[in-house]
């Protein structure tokens, strides 16, 4: 929600304010009024609020002072002036001094829902810009522009803790969710995509992080899961904090369910199923594949293993059975691969175990295909142009294999073949190109443009585009 303050100093002008506009409806929330503007002006630096309505002229300080105070003092608030007819020029002189826009008393009602959606639209596309660059500098390594975002002077900070929260319906006010006023904790929430929020934490002493924050949001409805990272002393930790809390939130890839999840990773227990692998590929015992991927999933749910460990048995299977057979399988889909990849690739769990037992499969049966090789193509080309026309949906190779007759992996192999490139490769260019096009051709908002080119998670995003443009997309745009 944005805050709202209205500065009038008659009562009857607030009371006209406060019931001309649906605030709920387009997202705000009236935290003061006030016929005082010095209180007001109190009230101001205190709460920062996002807007505030102000008569324009009044006794003792005028809007238009007001103004320039909170500018003087670099607060980031939007001004709506309001005046009569009569002070129509003083309204203009605002509109020079950066007012976001001004209205003549008295309101016209037919008018009032017209004006509250253009500054909700208005708060919308500033609440993302400024979202963009904040993550930008939260997972940089430039320390300067880190405490100058998280506003560190406005607070004393010593440790640090993010939370990933997933959560359904209307954004929510996490601050107030996680009961934070009156505590010594300070938060800043940054949007990392459609349904979820990052919160990060920041308190003088180490015990004010140490709370209970997954019972307290957990109990609270829309809210799916909420990883919780460790706890740094350092600035320049905050990087790896946001991954811990993502990668902990990404325990939903394993269970539909997650709820709270405290980063705790648990390597050393992802042992006996990568000896397993290993087992069956020395001993060539492929007949076991299907009891042994059964297991794996089955020791992964009772052992509470997360993301850490999905990434973890990922890669050293990758490994073992690229340096066994290098050359049968040069042109599969088996690269090394990070958590956020991973969730892109494949649907969940049990899917990522499913192209491994496939794999396993292939090698056993050294890539016996039930189709000819003119049919096999056929299906292949009608797979691409279905994947040319549908690349803005989720899209995952297992279901694309069912859909065109073709062994996934074996779809791996025809990807390098004919296109030189993977499938995740063959998919990401064509979102990122569609990324870039609406970057030079439209002025919608980066979620937007991430949401129509194929990324619900624009955290992902801006790592996918900058590892496709070297820059991130606010930057692109810019440039």
């Amino acid at each position: 929600m944005y805050k709202v303050m209205i500065v009038d100093d008659e009562s009857w002008t607030i009371r006209g304010i406060r019931n001309a506009f649906d605030w709920d409806k387009y997202g705000f929330e009236i935290i003061g009024q006030f016929t005082s503007a010095y209180k007001a002006w109190d009230a101001i630096r205190a709460k920062e609020p996002d807007l505030v309505f102000t008569d324009i002229r009044m006794p003792d300080i005028s809007g238009l002072e007001l103004m320039k105070r909170a500018k003087a003092q670099g607060l980031n608030i939007e001004f709506v002036i309001v005046s009569g007819y009569a002070e129509f020029e003083y309204a203009q002189e605002a509109l020079r001094y950066g007012a976001l826009d001004y209205f003549l008393k008295p309101l016209d009602v037919d008018m009032a829902d017209q004006f509250i959606a253009k500054l909700s639209m208005h708060f919308s596309r500033r609440s993302a810009a400024r979202n963009h660059l904040l993550l930008d500098a939260l997972t940089s390594t430039d320390q300067d522009e880190i405490k100058r975002f998280l506003r560190l002077s406005d607070c004393t900070a010593g440790y640090y803790q993010v939370l990933a929260i997933y959560f359904e319906g209307e954004n929510k006010d996490f601050r107030k969710l996680l009961s934070l006023e009156g505590r010594p904790v300070y938060a800043m929430e940054v949007e990392a995509g459609t349904r979820k929020m990052l919160v990060v934490l920041m308190a003088e002493h180490r015990a004010c992080l140490d709370g209970t924050w997954d019972e307290l949001l957990l109990n609270k409805t829309g809210i799916n899961v909420v990883g919780i990272s460790s706890i740094s002393s350092q600035l320049k930790h905050i990087s790896k904090l946001i991954k811990e809390a993502d990668l902990s939130a990404s325990r939903v890839f394993l269970e539909e369910a997650a709820g709270a999840v405290h980063y705790e990773p648990k390597l050393h227990l992802v042992k006996p199923c990568i000896d397993g692998l290993y087992s069956i590929i020395q001993g060539n015992q492929f007949d076991n594949m299907d009891v042994y991927i059964k297991g794996v999933q089955e020791y992964f749910r009772d052992h509470h293993l997360g993301m850490c460990e999905v990434v973890y048995l990922w890669n050293q299977a990758v490994g073992i059975l690229v340096n066994e057979y290098s050359e049968e399988l040069k042109d599969m889909e088996l690269e090394f691969l990070n958590y956020s990849e991973i969730k892109e690739r494949f649907e969940h769990f049990e899917s990522m175990c499913s192209f491994l037992h496939d794999v396993l499969a292939s090698i056993r049966q050294e890539n016996s295909r039930s189709l000819q090789e003119g049919d096999t193509l056929s299906c292949f080309n009608r797979m691409i142009a279905y994947i040319d026309r549908n690349f803005e949906q989720k899209l995952y190779l297992k279901d694309l294999s069912v859909q065109f007759f073709i062994n996934q992996v074996y779809c791996c192999q025809l990807f390098k073949k004919n296109l030189g490139k993977t499938f995740s490769e063959y998919v990401s260019e064509l979102r990122i190109k569609k990324a870039r096009e609406l970057l030079k051709q439209t002025d919608l908002s980066i979620e937007k443009i991430a949401i129509k080119s194929g990324y619900v998670d624009y955290y992902y995003f801006n790592k996918v585009f900058k590892k496709h443009c070297g820059m991130t997309p606010t930057k692109f745009r810019k440039s």
